[in-house]
């Protein structure tokens, strides 16, 4: 078993400022001088600070997908961590999961000192699902943060412009924080400017009722002139997490009103809501207070004991995905999973990641990730002596891509490793 996150020290705790670097180096494409090298330098100091308090990927797909086995040994990107958390149920050996986002590996850290030191179901619930009562941080100094490490500890104890100390965000509602809170709270902002209250569809008591709903409330919205003009811009959709370079993705050739009024039409009408917390958290920024709502699988109280039993198997590093995977040996790893990271990525980088990628991987590896577009962006990028050793499952991938809850991606991609050449 791996040494706990909760036990040790990062081995090399970046700085702020290193931080900063590697992720203008992830986004950057353009001369700081232009307008586009502005934007991606604008994108990157937004992105150090926390974007996903919930993460935007559907983990029963990524289950599905990955069709964990006992002992297997998994690398993902952590973002906000609850599919990270999730794949514990699995009973993997490791799940490793690295970010080059301090805010989320502090982030990470804080889900595992509360789920090895609170006390119970009911006080991790108030903590990570209400989100929003004033003795969570109480529960923060007498439970947790004798167990954080330094960095972490540090994270969530400086004070903002407000005065407040960061870790005040679990008693105010920690879904209508971060990049993407801030987003979604804008989006309900601008819809009562036009009369529209999107909490309304969690009222609707049948798959007709969200139907109706959404025709006669919600899509209407993609038909104003000022909606329409703001989504031009691509730093519109920069609390989404979306970098200059995945908006062309997103867009296509249409324009991104109409491609983001498909995407949350699926989100509104596609599931039952009594199934889609995803949903919950677009409409209605959080999740049901009391608990009886959808949530994802790491927050459910039948999951609880189990996750909590394994929850050392759990690592969280400050790093890049390519430098974690290259400090490791040949066929390593069972399981990759890359968000949709790869959107982000030039040609050049998506070599570095399959060449690293493809030497780590033991047999019967599996990968998968997920695009703004509908297709796979490998062929054409990926050298194809790389790509040679991968098998794509193209009609599975359809398949999981119409079952994720979250509706956000164009698609969801899996690859088996074939064999290596």
């Amino acid at each position: 078993m791996p040494m706990s996150a909760l036990e040790a020290e990062v081995e090399v705790p970046s700085s702020r400022k290193l931080a900063r670097r590697r992720l203008l180096g992830a986004v950057r494409r353009h001369r700081t001088l232009s307008a586009a090298g502005l934007s991606e330098r604008l994108f990157a100091r937004l992105f150090t600070g926390l974007v996903y308090p919930q993460i935007w990927e559907d983990p029963e797909v990524d289950m599905a997908a990955l069709e964990i086995r006992p002992g297997d040994r998994i690398v993902t990107i952590a973002s906000g961590g609850c599919n990270a958390l999730s794949y514990l149920l699995a009973d993997p050996a490791v799940v490793e999961a690295v970010d080059l986002n301090r805010a989320h590996v502090a982030f990470n850290r804080l889900k595992l000192a509360a789920l090895a030191h609170l006390p119970d179901h009911e006080r991790f619930y108030r903590f990570f699902g209400h989100a929003g009562l004033r003795d969570n941080v109480d529960a923060y100094e007498r439970f947790l943060k004798p167990h954080l490490d330094r960095d972490t500890r540090a994270y969530w104890e400086k004070r903002e412009l407000s005065g407040r100390r960061r870790i005040s965000i679990f008693s105010r509602n920690l879904y209508r924080h971060g990049l993407l809170g801030n987003f979604i709270g804008m989006g309900h902002r601008v819809a009562r400017l036009y009369g529209i209250d999107p909490r309304g569809l969690l009222a609707t008591a049948t798959p007709e009722d969200q139907r109706r709903f959404f025709d006669s409330e919600i899509a209407p919205l993609f038909e104003k002139r000022a909606v329409r003009w703001a989504l031009k811009r691509k730093s519109s959709l920069f609390g989404l997490g979306i970098p200059p370079q995945q908006y062309d993705a997103l867009a296509g050739h249409g324009d991104m009103a109409s491609v983001l009024r498909q995407r949350l039409e699926k989100l509104a009408c596609g599931f039952p809501l009594c199934d889609n917390y995803f949903a919950w958290q677009a409409f209605g920024r959080g999740y049901d207070p009391a608990g009886n709502g959808p949530l994802p699988p790491y927050l459910s109280r039948a999951n609880f004991d189990t996750i909590r039993a394994r929850v050392a198997r759990l690592a969280v590093s400050n790093a890049s995905y390519v430098e974690f995977l290259a400090a490791k040996p040949p066929a390593s790893v069972d399981r990759f999973v890359l968000l949709d990271a790869q959107d982000w990525m030039s040609d050049a980088q998506l070599n570095e990641l399959w060449r690293e990628i493809t030497r780590t991987a033991a047999p019967g590896a599996r990968v998968i990730f997920r695009t703004a577009a509908p297709e796979s962006l490998l062929p054409g990028r990926v050298d194809p002596a790389v790509l040679a050793n991968w098998a794509y499952r193209e009609e599975q991938s359809r398949a999981l891509h119409d079952r994720d809850r979250s509706s956000i991606y164009g698609g969801f991609h899996l690859y088996m490793l074939a064999g290596r050449r």
